[in-house]
């Protein structure tokens, strides 16, 4: 201060456009045209705010569900999620119901290999949709006699050609899924099984859709005949 003094004394025009250029400077500060600013953004900000707070959604000309889902995926961002969300629900709703009145409406009938094991042979066959058959055979078939036909190898070696032949004869081609259809506990039921999973089975068992069991079952009825027993 003393210094300023001093200066202000010695050179008064000096010190007097001094005081004169920093109070200019100090009304002409930049904080009015800020908050200025500051204040036109955030008006501009509030308007473009409350245009899509009130704007209503454009009235769809396609309602199908099908066309609100594909404008979802395509990344359409006009259709609201609320209105995505009910026509999925709506149109899965309407598959399962065409599913349940049509179960093979999407995907073909499945063809069936019936494996009738009885205590003294075992017989596989191989039918389409429509029951109709493709190939059957036996223990029998296969050079067993008589009761060698009723053990376990023969059903397994049986399993095995019908497998092969299967794939020989090109059935491959035609069978999209397949059923398999057991008849009866004999020692076949089991060489079928392992056939199937096995390396004899790799490209069969991928068709496999389901596996069903058709023993027949006796309730009531006649008397049943006198057990046989040897020895």
């Amino acid at each position: 201060m003393n210094s300023l003094n001093t200066l202000a004394k010695w050179l008064p025009s000096v010190c007097r456009q001094s005081q004169s250029s920093s109070a200019a400077l100090r009304l002409a500060r930049p904080f009015s045209s800020t908050s200025s600013s500051l204040s036109e953004r955030g008006d501009r900000s509030r308007t473009i705010q409350s245009q899509i707070l009130n704007r209503t959604p454009e009235p769809s000309k396609d309602k199908s569900p099908l066309s609100a889902i594909t404008r979802m995926m395509q990344g359409d961002s006009s259709s609201s999620a609320s209105r995505v969300s009910s026509d999925y629900a709506r149109l899965a709703e309407s598959l399962e119901a065409d599913m349940m009145k049509h179960p093979y409406a999407d995907r073909s009938p499945p063809h069936h290999l019936h494996v009738y094991c009885h205590k003294h042979n075992t017989i596989l066959t191989l039918t389409r949709p429509n029951g109709n058959p493709m190939m059957s055979m036996g223990c029998g078939q296969i050079g067993f006699r008589k009761g060698g036909r009723s053990d376990f190898d023969p059903a397994y070696q049986l399993s095995a050609h019908v497998m092969s032949l299967i794939q020989e004869r090109g059935y491959l081609m035609e069978i999209k899924r397949l059923e398999i259809v057991y008849r009866g506990f004999g020692k076949g039921r089991e060489a079928f099984t392992k056939v199937l999973l096995g390396n004899e089975g790799r490209n069969i068992r991928g068709l496999v859709n389901r596996v069903t069991d058709s023993t027949r079952i006796k309730f009531g009825g006649t008397r049943s005949r006198k057990v046989r027993r040897l020895g």
